[in-house]
């Protein structure tokens, strides 16, 4: 007997490996709900079409006969804002459509809505040593986050309204095979062996392989210790900086070359060129306790750091080729 599942988001770096990999799950009936028909659609795949999720009816037919919910779909990071209200744009997509979203299912009868927050809930950095667990007292500083940790209480009380089971996952950031931004620009530095301030950070950072997120998520669909629950995920192996850049140059085989600038110049000299944000992430730590989803899930990561690595850079170089 299959379980029937909708997710949302599918057209997204997360949404599309989900997509792919359930597809395949002999377990599983999968829908998706698309804003437009994506170009190369998945097989097996039932799609939905609904142009605007503001306008979704309280009792949508289209979740007849689904069992959990996977929402993705999201307003996220805007390089270029140009939202005079930028909190207010993500409210709108984060917050209400996932209200509308959540509501809309239970009243149709599925039983799980599984979340996929951020770690920006919590906040944007840690002390070495001491990472974020998810009994800390939120404190997101942008508008994404603060529109995600909205999302999260309104769909609590979703829940004890509804009876409908909300499950939160935090992931840190996502990489793997066909990651773009940040990660993605990482590897072309790396791999076109462009010096690299680098050698020197002493900070420790939490990631999360696309494979490791997606085992958690599909965890999270079925276990009934995980109704009502919010959990961070990462691949619980965190690295400094200048690690990760010494690790992706071994994945793509060439030489590192880092130079040894303290992390105090870089972050001073951030400072002093307008790019706080950027040495933050750079110089910067993050890390996330992932002992709950072990101990009430028993659930451990899929892959290594290294494993998930070697995977993204031999994507990363076919792509080039």
């Amino acid at each position: 007997m299959t379980t029937r599942l909708m997710v949302t988001g599918s057209s997204g770096f997360v949404g599309g490996h989900l997509v792919k990999m359930l597809a395949e799950d002999s377990r599983y009936e999968l829908c998706a709900l698309v804003r437009r028909l994506p170009e190369h659609p998945v097989g097996g795949v039932g799609y939905q079409v609904l142009a605007d999720f503001l306008s979704l009816p309280p009792h949508y037919s289209g979740f007849r006969g689904v069992e959990a919910v996977i929402h993705l779909a999201s307003r996220v990071h805007v390089m270029n804002e140009l939202s005079l209200d930028p909190l207010a744009a993500f409210r709108q997509v984060n917050v209400e459509q996932t209200v509308l979203l959540a509501r809309s299912a239970a009243a149709a009868g599925v039983k799980r809505f599984v979340f996929i927050s951020s770690v920006k809930v919590n906040g944007e950095h840690t002390k070495p040593g001491q990472p974020y667990l998810e009994t800390d007292l939120a404190s997101p500083s942008d508008p994404y986050g603060v529109s995600k940790l909205e999302a999260e209480e309104a769909l609590r009380v979703v829940a004890a309204e509804t009876g409908l089971e909300v499950v939160i996952l935090r992931p840190v950031l996502v990489y793997g095979a066909g990651v773009k931004a940040n990660f993605e620009t990482m590897m072309k530095w790396v791999k076109r062996g462009i010096p690299l301030p680098f050698g020197a950070i002493e900070n420790l950072r939490s990631f999360v392989a696309i494979e490791n997120l997606i085992s958690l998520v599909v965890m999270c669909i079925e276990h009934p210790a995980a109704a009502n629950q919010t959990f961070l995920i990462s691949d619980g192996e965190d690295v400094s900086t200048t690690e990760l850049l010494r690790r992706l140059a071994r994945a793509l085989n060439v030489k590192d070359r880092l130079i040894p600038v303290p992390g105090k110049v870089l972050s001073a000299t951030a400072a002093l060129l307008g790019k706080p944000a950027l040495a933050q992430r750079l110089c910067g730590s993050l890390q996330v306790d992932i002992s709950k989803a072990r101990t009430l899930l028993n659930w451990t990561p899929v892959v290594t750091l290294d494993q998930a690595l070697d995977v993204t850079a031999r994507h990363f170089l076919a792509e080039k080729n």
